[in-house]
């Protein structure tokens, strides 16, 4: 049982050795222009065993995406994780903290670049599915205490971030700076609204994007 213990381990600690040396090298060379062949250099392992843990390069890019949303998504669970008070100063606390502007978002921010549009389609669609949940949680507490609407929380949720990530990422098209000041201007309206919430509830959002601008 130790020995399969300590190769399970070796076994672990060597993907993860792999995915980090792939994020590594797309940073910095971006995806398209990194080769298999550049990662098993960096790690310093023969061919065969690269292709024991990834069967392709979009298969390692799968993995390279899992972990910076994982990493992001614990450090805004983190973040979230002991604050009380009613839905509207939970929220207040997860889209403070899912908007932070630290080295993981940064991270993310270089991910973006036109090199990793790959990369970065996959990053978008992953965040949305793990942070919903979060989001969903608050929504819910929110209807229990009478401040939104009720019902379908989770698609809310969904909605929301996919629709904001999407319409205010020029890395996803080249939106015009004016269309993307627009929408997010109208972020709280629409959150809102959708949400059944008390006007001013979500002017906040407009404080936290001023800052990072």
């Amino acid at each position: 049982v130790y020995l399969m213990a300590r190769t399970v381990k070796k076994s672990e600690e060597r993907r993860a050795e792999i995915v980090t040396a792939a994020l590594e090298l797309f940073l910095e060379k971006d995806y398209h222009n990194t080769t298999m062949q550049d990662v098993i250099n960096k790690v310093n392992i023969a061919k065969g065993t690269i292709y024991h843990y990834f069967k392709s390069k979009e298969e390692l890019l799968d993995a390279v995406v899992a972990l910076t949303v994982q990493t992001y998504v614990d450090q805004v669970k983190r973040q979230l994780a002991g604050t009380s008070g009613d839905a509207l100063n939970r929220m207040h606390v997860l889209i403070k903290a899912s908007d932070a502007s630290d080295g993981q978002a940064d991270l993310l921010a270089r991910l973006h670049r036109p090199g990793n549009i790959g990369l970065h389609t996959r990053q978008l669609a992953l965040t949305v599915s793990m942070l919903a949940p979060l989001y969903a949680q608050i929504i819910e507490q929110g209807c229990e205490e009478g401040i939104f609407q009720p019902g379908e929380a989770l698609s809310k949720a969904e909605m929301l971030l996919a629709g904001i990530q999407f319409l205010t990422d020029c890395g996803c098209n080249p939106w015009a700076t004016e269309d993307i000041e627009r929408r997010i201007a109208a972020i709280p309206a629409i959150m809102e609204c959708l949400l059944g919430a008390p006007k001013g509830s979500f002017a906040f959002i407009l404080n936290l994007k001023n800052k990072g601008s």
